[in-house]
């Protein structure tokens, strides 16, 4: 089974689509018409391939963490999206869709962030190709994550905090959506997660299907196990994809308190059918994690189609162990991950010599980012379990 394009009205099985207001229709189909040109286009792809190799960093290496492998009883290898410029796979999208935007005569991009992470990207690539950037941003993650928040405006993108709701990454895409539906003209939503309507889930997907490709050819043979982190899902859909037609086993990890593919119910959020965090009335609940970028009700519907097909397994793990399995790997590797790419690895820890991971098994982890921006936030635990 291969994750392929999705039907002209972005159907994964039963999820995906466009539920979107009518206002926005027009904008939808136009974004996947271009996409779909540019993806066609051998000039498009080249001119991509180019900037990703020169500014980004690509490809990016593999890394055998021997000292954790053999702490854990399994062997690890490490996909490195924390090397890129800016620290994370956030980039391969977001310079994509920046090239898609100016393709289609856009004048400015749009941008939701959690982490921080992908409003980074996005300002990137809008200062490289000279589009400006306006970035929806929770305002407790605008907290949390200052050090983003400074880079975003030292790249000269203007971030605009979101006081509703939780005030984290669902509120910031939800005003985002919002902004757009009144700039249509004039911008591109640049969406950082295989989420909302068609063609978002797939585009995404693509763009990010660098890693799992690059990550086949380099490893030398089928790893038994494919891990990766999933908020939204979108490091982990662009890993699957290179070895979804394998042996591979493919294992999404989310945080406990933002779990959408082992807990939630289908539902319709932000413009797509798929697995959300639901109460008893049928209403999104908030998602809680340390880590800002799994702060997502939900997962996107490639995932949830995943999962029914059951091709891919979703298990969650909480702060705790994502804080110490960040730890583990800066002991043993001198490597510092994000708090996301750590609940990967917390899940690997837990389950070495499992029947779930068995002793003895190679895996390989998408390490989506590095924890640069966490400093803040484990300086915070580190105190209070001082105290």
């Amino acid at each position: 089974m291969t994750m392929r394009t999705p039907a002209r009205q972005g159907k994964f099985g039963e999820y995906g689509g466009r539920w979107v207001p009518e206002s926005l229709v027009p904008a939808c189909f136009a974004v996947a018409d271009a996409f779909e040109e540019a993806w066609a286009d051998p000039a498009f792809r080249g001119e991509l391939t180019t900037m990703l190799a020169r500014h980004v960093g690509r490809p990016t290496p593999l890394t055998a963490v021997s000292r954790l492998s053999a702490e854990l009883g399994v062997t690890v290898v490490l996909k490195r999206e924390d090397l890129t410029h800016t620290g994370s796979h956030k980039i391969n999208n977001a310079v994509g869709q920046a090239l898609l935007a100016r393709r289609m005569g856009k004048r400015r991009l749009i941008a939701e962030t959690g982490a921080g992470m992908h409003g980074v990207a996005t300002a990137t690539a809008g200062a490289l190709l000279d589009l400006p950037v306006t970035v929806f941003m929770g305002e407790e993650d605008v907290e949390r994550q200052a050090h983003n928040v400074f880079r975003m405006r030292y790249l000269g993108a203007e971030v605009a905090p979101v006081r509703a709701g939780s005030r984290t990454l669902k509120d910031a895409t939800s005003e985002a959506m919002r902004h757009w539906v009144g700039a249509t003209d004039e911008a591109h939503y640049c969406l950082g997660s295989v989420v909302g309507p068609h063609p978002y889930p797939w585009m995404v997907r693509e763009f990010q299907r660098v890693i799992g490709e690059e990550a086949r050819e380099q490893y030398a043979a089928v790893p038994d196990f494919v891990v990766a982190c999933v908020g939204g899902g979108s490091n982990a859909a662009g890993t699957f994809a290179g070895f979804a037609d394998t042996t591979a086993q493919l294992v999404g990890v989310e945080a406990v308190g933002g779990s959408g593919a082992t807990s939630g119910q289908a539902g319709v959020l932000h413009g797509s059918r798929s697995l959300f965090l639901q109460d008893e009335h049928g209403q999104i609940r908030e998602a809680h994690s340390i880590a800002a970028g799994l702060d997502y009700p939900g997962v996107g519907p490639e995932h949830a189609y995943l999962r029914d097909l059951g091709r891919a397994r979703y298990v969650a793990v909480g702060d705790d162990a994502a804080v110490a399995a960040a730890g583990q790997l800066a002991r043993t590797e001198g490597i510092i991950p994000a708090l996301e790419s750590a609940h990967a690895l917390a899940w690997v820890a837990e389950a070495a010599g499992t029947p779930d991971l068995p002793a003895g098994s190679t895996v390989l982890l998408t390490l989506s980012g590095r924890g640069d921006k966490d400093i803040t936030t484990l300086i915070a635990r580190s105190e209070e379990t001082v105290r």
